[in-house]
């Protein structure tokens, strides 16, 4: 007892040294982590420098060198739409080898760009997926981010911020983790909660500068400084004044991450630890040693035996043995070698000497005395003595059949089976009697050979490695026990036991291939082929449709979309419209809204919906403006509800001026003016009320403002053509690609996120593979899971707190995995930003509270250090 208390103690000790370690370690590593932008300069491997890597100064049309921001660095301006500024096959893998693997990184860049232009500032993309994208959008003053998730899907993040001014910004945007900022100017605009960056690029992924490719998303004017900081607080960079004492979002996760990863080992420890304890309480007072079984034999550990002519050990329960060698033996005078019943090599023994012959002990002579009479001697102990002889039976063959043997009176038959009187006991191990003219002896069986001289003990022939087999080409030997076989190699099939030929897999419809695919005969095999129209490797093939299927549409075969509830067109490019269309029965209150493959019946102007969120509008209800507070009418007037709006109305006896009242602004009666950010829009003033509209694009008007009415603008430079470079589209034509809203502005293709209907009216939600809107479920299982909200924990069967999209597999069920699952419930206005409430900071900072994650951390740390330094007493 006293021994174990002792290991206790220093058990204890060593942790609690562990203990400390990992708490200094820990506080390095928070220190260690704002050094990277303390004043020290930047380490090159942290930082690319997208000008610098594509020779921005060496020649690229429509790309020239101008005065920028500062005199610090050089800045170029980006005009035509014929430039094709890409990095290089070479310097995109070098620049990508920094960023691979990254969840935090800081975009930085100075522009200034032209007022209403779209366009792409930096584009990381292989194909239609995008891993790193940054937009602005002058037409809808829009900053939008679009980068690859850990779930391996794009991910757009839109902030209503315009950038296309005119004028110089900078701008940097921080990913840390879950954590997203964007500062422009060096304030904070906007911080969001977002899904985790997945930054494993693959081979082959290009970047490009100013555009996304070669025919789409332009950027017009001047940039300076572009460049990605693979460290956190990269910003600092940009403006060293900004706050750096906080760690990051990514160093907070970083802790969340081996918290989860101690929990786990903490739950399968307490398994390993409860069946410890099962097994412990049921071998109590037990002692338990590892023994080996043996032809019935019960062997303990590390015992040695012999067995027949083998060395045999017992080594952690398996028996391990081996071919014994019998040396010559040195007999001394009057002995001989012989073998003895239960030894494998000969032994000296005693012998006897009759009438010239040697004699071993237990040998038999018969002779005939001077009378006939058969006497029978045995050689026991160095003579040879007389055994009493017994009556012979009666033979039932004819004396001519009839033998007399040297080691017995009595005469047998010929043919006596002389192994069944017990000679056959003498052959041991793959040995077997067999009946000589005069007795008996011990024959190998086929595929052994001989241990010692008299094969009474016989080991197996391989005869693959000594190369006695018959197994002709294309077989491979195998040996087995006293024997081998021949086995086909791959591709071929059996003529004989020692022969095959070649199979035709394709024939005997025996093959791997698609059935979209062709099976060609090979020697040894088969390769597979897709059919034309269809792509893969042969055993897995699909149908290619050119141009891909948009909106979820899929390929069944070459050329040939099934398109999504929605759409149509051969390539499901088009959205059908419902409420167009005549499909759609909206309540009076409401008014049908079209969304790409969907529609919505949303309340009309004067109305909002009481909560219940109807399908049809009907739960569409009157807003009292007046009661309210939500109108215009002129302090002279009046205001009078009325269902669907309401009137200004001037009081009885009164003269009243009919003005109005518009963004704190006084407009007059009749008066006609354009909004101040919108200029596509006019508004007048009708008798107190203020009325805004659209402007109305009349094509025939020569005067007509083709930036209102881009359908009016005759010129085929403003035809846009599609993301596919097969369809092409027209000024002011829109579609949808990839739940994208895209519409072609003077020959530049826009595109933002579509908006989706409020869908409040259900518990759960899930987004349909192949849609961009949410639908409502009744089972929570199926409904998405919000992942990355560190503030959300479940607790399992353990009472082991999990940490929100974090999986384990339940004790005890191997076969049963569980999740905690965050649900979206619609009924918390998780679409609230979609209806234009989206201002400034919508998603709270990640505190810089760490204590109590790194008090969970050591506390479970300490406890997995003293199961490990004491769980060698559990077995």
């Amino acid at each position: 007892m006293r021994a174990h208390s002792r290991g206790g103690t220093d058990g204890l000790a060593v942790t609690l040294l562990f203990f400390t370690m990992g708490v200094l370690q820990l506080s390095f590593l928070l220190v260690v982590a704002v050094l990277p932008v303390s004043g020290f300069g930047i380490d090159p491997s942290l930082r690319i420098d997208v000008f610098e890597d594509l020779n921005i100064e060496e020649s690229y049309a429509g790309v020239s060198q101008v005065q920028g921001f500062h005199n610090e660095s050089t800045a170029f301006l980006f005009k035509d739409m014929w430039r094709s500024v890409r990095a290089s096959a070479g310097v995109s893998e070098r620049m990508l080898q920094k960023l691979r693997g990254r969840v935090e990184f800081t975009l930085l860049l100075t522009l200034k760009q032209d007022k209403f232009n779209s366009g792409v500032m930096l584009s990381i993309h292989h194909g239609e997926q995008r891993y790193l994208e940054l937009e602005s959008s002058g037409q809808r003053s829009e900053v939008r981010l679009h980068y690859w998730t850990a779930e391996r899907r794009t991910h757009s993040e839109v902030f209503p911020y315009s950038l296309a001014d005119g004028r110089w910004h900078r701008v940097a945007l921080s990913l840390s983790a879950s954590q997203l900022v964007l500062y422009v100017d060096c304030s904070r605009i906007y911080e969001r909660l977002v899904e985790t960056p997945s930054m494993d690029v693959p081979a082959g992924t290009t970047v490009w500068l100013g555009q996304r490719n070669n025919a789409h998303g332009f950027f017009k004017g001047v940039m300076q400084d572009v460049q990605l900081l693979l460290m956190p607080q990269g910003y600092i960079s940009q403006c060293p004044d900004l706050n750096r004492t906080c760690p990051t979002c990514n160093d907070f996760h970083g802790l969340v991450q081996k918290i989860m990863e101690l929990q786990d080992i903490l739950a399968k420890t307490s398994g390993k630890l409860a069946r410890a304890e099962e097994r412990m309480r049921a071998l109590d007072g037990c002692y338990c040693e590892r023994t080996c079984s043996l032809n019935g034999e019960i062997y303990r550990d590390e015992e040695v035996w012999i067995d027949g002519c083998k060395n045999c050990t017992c080594l952690n329960g398996t028996v391990e043995c081996e071919s014994i060698f019998c040396p010559a033996p040195q007999c001394p005078p009057n002995t001989a070698p012989a073998y003895i019943p239960g030894a494998c090599c000969k032994e000296c023994q005693s012998v006897c000497l009759f009438r010239g012959r040697v004699y071993v002990e237990g040998d038999r002579k018969s002779v005939r005395d001077s009378t006939g009479t058969c006497l029978l001697f045995e050689c026991r102990n160095r003579s040879m003595r007389r055994v009493e002889s017994t009556s012979c039976p009666e033979l039932t063959c004819p004396e001519s059949e009839q033998i007399t043997l040297t080691d017995r009176c009595c005469k047998v038959c010929r043919g006596h089976d002389f192994c069944a009187e017990g000679y056959s006991s003498s052959c041991v191990e793959n040995s077997e009697c067999v009946n000589l003219e005069a007795g008996a002896c011990c024959s190998c069986r086929d595929g052994y050979r001989a241990l010692r001289d008299d094969s009474a003990y016989c080991q197996d022939v391989d005869e693959c490695a000594e190369g006695k087999h018959y197994c002709r080409e294309n077989t491979v030997c195998v040996n087995t026990p006293g024997s081998f076989m021949c086995v086909c190699q791959t591709g071929y099939i059996r003529i004989d036991d020692y022969s095959c030929t070649e199979h035709d897999e394709c024939i005997s419809g025996l093959h791997r291939c698609d059935e979209n695919a062709l099976c060609f005969n090979m020697v040894g095999g088969h390769s597979c082929t897709c059919k034309p129209g269809y792509v893969g490797n042969g055993t897995v093939c699909r149908a290619q449709c050119d141009g891909l299927c948009h909106n979820g549409g899929s390929c069944v075969a070459p050329d040939t979309c099934i398109c999504q509830q929605g759409f149509t067109g051969r390539r499901c490019e088009t959205d059908i419209d419902e409420c167009s269309d005549g499909f759609v029965e909206c309540d009076s209150r409401a008014t049908c809204v079209n969304l790409p493959g969907w529609y919505h019946c949303e309340c009309r102007d004067g109305y909002h919906d009481n909560g219940m969120f109807s399908a049809n509008g009907e739960s569409c209800e009157d807003i009292d403006e007046c009661e309210t507070g939500r109108h215009n009418c002129a302090n002279d007037t009046v205001c009078f509800n009325m269902d669907g709006g309401y009137d200004c109305r001037c009081p009885h006896g009164k003269n009243c001026t009919g003005d109005c009242v518009h963004e704190g602004k006084v407009k007059h009666n009749r008066q006609i003016w354009v909004l101040d950010d919108d200029r596509c829009s006019v508004c007048s003033c009708q008798t107190g009320l203020v009325m805004c509209r659209r402007m109305v694009c009349d094509c025939e008007n020569p005067t007509v403002d083709v930036s209102c009415c881009p359908e009016c603008d005759p010129r085929l430079t403003s035809q846009c053509l599609h993301q596919n470079g097969l369809l092409t589209y027209n000024n002011g034509d829109t579609w949808v690609e990839n739940c994208q809203q895209c519409q072609c502005m003077r020959g530049e293709v826009d595109c933002w996120p579509v908006p989706c209907a409020a869908v409040l009216d259900c518990e759960f939600l899930v987004v349909p593979e192949g849609e961009c809107c949410p639908h409502c479920v009744s089972d929570p299982c199926q409904a998405d899971t919000v992942r990355n909200d560190i503030t959300k924990t479940c607790v399992d069967e353990y009472g082991i707190t999990r940490f929100s999209g974090s999986a384990w597999t339940k004790h005890g069920t191997e076969c049963s995995l569980c999740q905690c699952k965050l649900l979206p419930l619609a009924k918390r206005g998780k679409h609230a930003k979609r209806r234009g409430e989206d201002k400034g900071i919508h998603a709270k900072r990640v505190p810089c509270l760490f204590s109590s994650l790194i008090l969970d951390l050591l506390i479970i740390n300490t406890y997995i250090l003293l199961y490990d330094h004491f769980s060698h007493l559990l077995y």
